[in-house]
């Protein structure tokens, strides 16, 4: 097997890994986060990063053609 080709493999399963890790994450603590919100209990000591982090795997688990169009939709969304 040539390197560019272990180059793709191992560059598309790491971007799967960053899909599954973030959709995961997403569901693990947004889920943990209404729990709390909804309990009454303190939420408050819960890191705003913590809630960014999942999108973050979502977003480097993208093709890059996904990513630009998801940066172009971002734009156009916050520019109306």
């Amino acid at each position: 097997m040539s390197w560019q080709i272990m180059a793709l493999w191992v560059e598309k399963i790491t971007r799967r890994m960053l899909l599954i890790v973030g959709c995961s994450g997403l569901l693990v603590i947004y889920g943990g986060f209404f729990y709390l919100l909804l309990n009454g209990q303190p939420w408050t000591q819960l890191p705003w990063i913590f809630l960014l982090s999942p999108w973050v795997c979502i977003y480097f688990g993208l093709s890059h053609l996904q990513q630009v169009r998801m940066v172009a939709w971002f734009i156009a969304k916050f520019t109306k």
